[in-house]
């Protein structure tokens, strides 16, 4: 006899601090697994905690998923799980919207000023123990250009706006005198001549993929540099790397890319003007707490026939505002 509902956790070996799952180990039978045994520890789950959310195993392992009610996955991206019979099914999924935007937001601050106060050219320079003087650029009364106006994306402009840059992005719906973007229009190619810096932090979908091609770039100015913290697949890899070499613009910092993680024979890794990072611009310490924190509140409401926190809307793919 099962004691309250089934939780599922699937973890990739490294298991959530038990002592912050005791909310629902108290009131739930938890089980571990990693991708293998998935499968095999799905039926009879109620809730399925993706702590594991680079784990693609979610989808092979589905048709055993026989009375599941709630998918929780440990990031803000759902990719991952946005398969057809999930989309198809009255499973609920929620996401962890909110941990990260802060320090993700800190992260586009810093490949900024990076860009605009080249210390990585600095760094470069001192190893040498050359001391050359060189002069700056300054971000205040530049323009950047956030394409992606979820949690995120609002974290991200209101760091640039406190810094005086011009913020403007670019959403699924125009509006003026927002909040946090001023101005938000529908139209990328119109707005990436404007901008300094092209800030990339939207939601995979089947309307996103693959929006940074070439015709994007030859759209940016020359001295622009693009920001990508959203997906590695919103950009045509080879399209991006052809803009860096020709100078069609001046550079791009990029901590997800396409492939993942980034071959050691890959062109992106020679280029000067292309600063990577391995997927960790919201990997703070502490992180892992909050994730598991995020979903052992949503399941004390989950318990309590309260609305769950950050529900995903399965057609468009993300939390809508």
């Amino acid at each position: 006899m099962k004691s309250g509902p089934i939780v599922t956790v699937l973890h990739s070996g490294q298991l959530p601090d038990p002592a912050l799952m005791s909310p629902v180990s108290a009131r739930a039978t938890v089980r571990y697994t990693d991708s293998a045994g998935l499968a095999a520890a799905l039926p009879g789950t109620d809730v399925l905690f993706v702590y594991d959310f680079q784990s693609d195993a979610v989808p092979g392992a589905w048709h055993a998923a026989d009375v599941l009610r709630w998918v929780h996955i440990g990031a803000t991206g759902v990719d991952s799980v946005m398969f057809p019979e999930l989309r198809a099914s009255d499973v609920v999924l929620t996401n962890t919207r909110g941990v990260f935007d802060t320090a993700i937001a800190e992260y586009v601050l810093g490949q900024i000023l990076d860009f605009a106060k080249d210390f990585t050219g600095s760094t470069r320079l001192q190893q040498q123990r050359i001391w050359r003087h060189r002069e700056s650029e300054r971000i205040a009364g530049s323009t950047a250009l956030v394409v992606g106006t979820g949690s995120i994306g609002r974290a991200v402009a209101g760091l640039l706006r406190a810094v005086g840059m011009e913020v403007r992005a670019i959403g699924r719906r125009a509006s003026s005198g927002d909040p946090d973007f001023g101005t938000v229009a529908t139209d990328l190619h119109g707005e990436l001549p404007g901008a300094d810096y092209v800030v990339a932090i939207a939601p995979l979908t089947d309307r996103t993929r693959h929006m940074f091609d070439a015709r994007a770039f030859a759209a940016m100015k020359p001295h622009a540099r693009f920001v990508n913290v959203g997906r590695g697949e919103l950009v045509v890899t080879d399209d991006l790397v052809t803009a860096l070499e020709s100078g069609s613009i001046a550079g791009a910092a990029l901590d997800v890319v396409d492939p993942e993680p980034l071959p050691p024979g890959h062109p992106l890794w020679q280029l000067p003007n292309a600063h990577i990072t391995p997927h960790n611009s919201g990997d703070f310490a502490g992180w892992r707490a909050d994730i598991v924190t995020t979903f052992t509140t949503n399941f004390d409401h989950w318990l309590a026939g309260r609305p769950l926190d950050n529900v995903v809307d399965k057609t468009l793919g993300y939390v809508p505002r």
